[in-house]
């Protein structure tokens, strides 16, 4: 049954956090009701905050990171080793990645997995613009960082492929450390960078499952 509201205000409150991810109906009340119990100004402060990261953030125009400038501070870093380049399904992988201190390297992020059960293809992700790095020069080895699900597998599998013309650039995929069916997201710092010290060359791996 459809919770009533004595409040317009409230109402439109609530339908919008609502709105967000993992968010019930419940939760978004029980939010909008502690934002309510709060300073002023600290709603004020959340509104702008999210107002600002909508209006200024952008992505990365080298490899698709969010950033506040066009190239992103991994991007930009000159200590950064830029022959290696780490592939990631989203932003929230980049972060996880960072925070096992063990990829010096850069990164792509796809945006998306391919997926045709959800109408997921090559051409709706961030593909083209790798290939279109590797073809540029310098990239001596891709690491293909991706879920190890059906989904991750099949996009592994197609940028293998699509990377084939550059016989001089290794590509490599995390060690199994990843269990099958995992989101990089949920895996732990330490058997996610160990995953990457231990990575293995894509084809290796791909002759050993056929």
């Amino acid at each position: 049954m459809e919770q009533e509201f004595a409040s317009t205000l409230l109402e439109n409150a609530v339908n919008e956090f609502a709105k967000l991810p993992g968010i019930g109906r419940k939760t978004a009340l029980r939010l909008v009701l502690n934002l309510l119990k709060r300073d002023a100004g600290e709603a004020e402060l959340l509104g702008e905050a999210i107002i600002k990261l909508r209006r200024e953030i952008q992505y990365c125009k080298v490899c698709h990171n969010i950033s506040e400038t066009a190239v992103c501070p991994i991007c930009a870093n000159p200590s950064r080793d830029a022959s290696t380049v780490c592939v990631v399904e989203n932003v929230k992988d980049v972060m996880s990645i960072e925070n096992t201190h063990q990829h010096h390297g850069l990164y792509h992020v796809l945006g998306g997995l391919i997926s045709p059960m959800d109408g997921i293809g090559p051409q709706d992700i961030e593909i083209d613009s790798l290939v279109e790095r590797v073809a540029q020069g310098g990239i001596k080895e891709v690491i293909l960082a991706l879920s190890a699900t059906m989904e991750g597998d099949t996009t592994n599998f197609y940028i293998f492929r699509r990377l084939a013309p550059y016989p001089d650039v290794k590509i490599t995929m995390l060690a199994r450390g990843v269990s099958v069916g995992n989101e990089i997201e949920y895996t732990d710092e330490l058997t996610l960078g160990r995953s990457i010290l231990n990575r293995t060359l894509f084809s290796d791996t791909f002759a050993k499952e056929t």
